[in-house]
């Protein structure tokens, strides 16, 4: 009998394994970030409306055309010695003229994405901070977290290590000014 020489594997590279092997219940997203596996259940209607009416504004009024994604699996670099994050934002924008989303695998990287959007469920701090840190890593220049606990509206922008330097809160109600390229006011009315 042969042994089989195995290369070792680092703790970082087997959670990734382990990840990309799971068998999610339908309906259910599993995202690794920061070295968690984060398994989050299908969303509720007043979540998902939200999401159609940025989507819905930003398609009519966007002074550059935009692709819209829902549930796009994005590859970004991770903190320390965690295996890249792996996040599927509820929605992910990019300009239409990249046709970044074509030929793309489950997992593509972020480099052309203008903006995800993240609208708060059952786990608001996974939005609020790990996945907001996760994005500032990737370079993605835009973050517009809605969130619904505290009937608020969030834009990271200037994003710099592990964080973004721009932040503007307002509350439902008022209009939150979204930068080049889409350089228009999102109306946030509809959100209260």
């Amino acid at each position: 009998m042969s042994a089989v020489a195995h290369e070792p594997i680092t703790p970082a590279e087997g959670l990734l394994d382990i990840f990309l092997s799971l068998d999610t219940p339908e309906g259910f997203r599993a995202e690794l970030i920061e070295g968690e596996i984060v398994v989050t259940p299908p969303p509720d209607g007043d979540h998902e409306d939200y999401i159609g009416l940025i989507v819905g504004q930003v398609i009519r009024r966007s002074r550059t055309d935009m692709q819209f994604s829902g549930n796009k699996g994005l590859k970004l670099r991770s903190g320390g010695d965690c295996p890249k994050d792996h996040v599927i934002p509820d929605g992910t924008f990019a300009p239409a003229a990249l046709r970044l989303y074509r030929g793309a695998d489950s997992w593509m990287p972020c480099d052309g994405v203008a903006m995800v959007l993240e609208v708060t469920s059952t786990k608001p701090k996974a939005d609020r901070e790990t996945k907001r840190r996760s994005y500032a890593r990737g370079g993605i220049p835009l973050y517009l977290l809605v969130d619904r606990e505290v009937s608020s509206v969030t834009l990271f922008s200037q994003p710099e290590n592990d964080d973004y330097r721009g932040v503007c809160t307002l509350p439902f109600g008022k209009p939150l000014t979204l930068p080049e390229p889409f350089a228009f006011d999102l109306e946030t009315t509809d959100f209260l």
